[in-house]
């Protein structure tokens, strides 16, 4: 596979140095990208990046995740307004851990092969450097012209920035061209990767290798993700779409990618899958026949939450799913755990119920009407009931006279009510 054109036809190629192509086409080249510790989980914002990596090593190169546990501590202002948070050493170490666990799953770490991937942290070689020795070794070989006319620096110059531009934040295109500096002579490493807003950052690294050591250095960037209706890529009310199963369900990451536009969908399908041209091609023109099917949605989820978390998350949550709908989804409901639950039920009406009266059982009728407000009356829950229009944790309740009890207790605290076919209700035992 050459890496380029792998990269171009799936729309991942922003802007490339010269001299890039003809450098990977001579020999096994070693590439790094740099990732945000700010979290102990990545987001599907870093995923792009991901699969960058992850295509360098399928095509046969070695690829680098750099950990920015120096640049964490000092922030850098591409595409931001405000100065991050700063973070402590422990801190940086456990989400360094955190994130390649989560690597893992796309790159090879672990085998011998020469082209295996490496975690580096830049905090290991910046800690020990002091400021007088940087301002000499590194300083001196960039000009503040050279730094004044980066875009991300005339942005938050202008006025973009109410605080405007720190001085700490100014030194970091100075931080990250050390980095790779420092990774081409250690690591041989030819060619950083990053998104598209990263450029200047990059291209300070290899002027700096240019004019100190009179070294060849290449860049290459993604675009930033965007989404067709120009909403921000990643972002749902609730916030990021983390890889973190505790930070981001695999229900709820499934479902992100299930109800993407049809736009978004086929661009997807280019960036964030290892389907081939052909088959994204197939997709496309099934869509096109049958667009209320959803097929190239529903690959989309398939193959990032497989490869995300794991094929038995993918078919819990298709599974989960399903429950909204289906008149027979009484033993998935009972399988789900409670975080699951709780996300196919976000947003619906919900009632506390005494635990103690349920333990005793209680009159469905005054479940439904005097203990909760699902019925406005008795005589409401009662003709729906006998309309066969009523149903407990998705099975049919026929008889007006039944009594539940805390043996309906989904978990040991929940149970589902679902009236006519469109309105759900969840009542909480407490």
């Amino acid at each position: 596979m050459d890496f380029i054109e792998e990269l171009t036809w799936r729309g991942m190629v922003h802007s490339i140095m010269p001299g890039t192509e003809e450098q990977l086409k001579k020999e096994m080249t070693t590439a790094y990208l740099g990732i945000d510790p700010t979290a102990d989980s990545l987001h599907i914002g870093h995923l792009c990046g991901v699969m960058m990596l992850r295509h360098f090593q399928r095509c046969g190169h070695k690829p680098l995740a750099l950990i920015g546990g120096a640049t964490g501590m000092i922030g850098d202002p591409s595409g931001k307004s405000a100065e991050r948070n700063l973070l402590d050493e422990e801190t940086l170490r456990h989400n360094q851990a955190a994130i390649k666990a989560q690597l893992s799953k796309f790159l090879d770490f672990d085998s011998d092969a020469p082209n295996r991937a490496e975690m580096v942290n830049n905090y290991d070689w910046t800690k020990g450097v002091s400021f007088l020795d940087f301002a000499r070794e590194i300083g001196k070989h960039i000009t503040v012209n050279y730094m004044m006319a980066k875009d991300s620096v005339k942005k938050r110059l202008n006025g973009e920035a109410r605080d405007g531009l720190s001085f700490t934040e100014f030194t970091y295109q100075l931080l990250q061209g050390f980095d790779y500096l420092t990774l081409y002579q250690d690591k041989n490493c030819r060619l950083q990767l990053g998104g598209s807003d990263q450029w200047g950052n990059i291209t300070t690294g290899t002027e700096l290798i240019r004019r100190k050591l009179g070294g060849e250095a290449y860049a290459l960037t993604c675009p930033l993700i965007t989404k067709a209706d120009g909403g921000k890529f990643g972002k749902t009310e609730s916030g990021n779409v983390w890889l973190d199963p505790k930070r981001t369900s695999p229900y709820k990451f499934y479902q992100f990618w299930l109800n993407v536009s049809d736009e978004d969908a086929e661009k997807y399908l280019k960036i964030f899958t290892f389907l081939t041209k052909e088959e994204i091609e197939e997709l496309a023109a099934e869509h096109q026949a049958n667009p209320g099917g959803r097929p190239m949605q529903k690959r989309l989820a398939k193959e990032l939450t497989e490869m995300v978390h794991s094929p038995e998350d993918y078919e819990a949550a298709v599974a989960a799913s399903e429950i909204l709908f289906s008149n027979k989804a009484a033993e998935a409901l009972r399988q789900l755990d409670e975080a699951t639950l709780l996300d196919v039920f976000d947003g619906v009406p919900r009632f506390d119920v005494s635990r103690e009266e349920l333990a005793a059982g209680i009159p469905v009728l005054d479940l439904l009407a005097v203990k909760t407000q699902v019925f406005p009356s008795k005589a409401e829950a009662r003709k729906m009931i006998q309309g066969g229009g009523l149903s407990v944790n998705k099975e049919k309740l026929t008889d007006p006279s039944a009594t539940i009890d805390a043996g309906n207790l989904l978990g040991g605290k929940y149970i589902h009510i679902q009236k006519g076919k469109k309105n759900h209700y969840l009542l909480q035992a407490k």
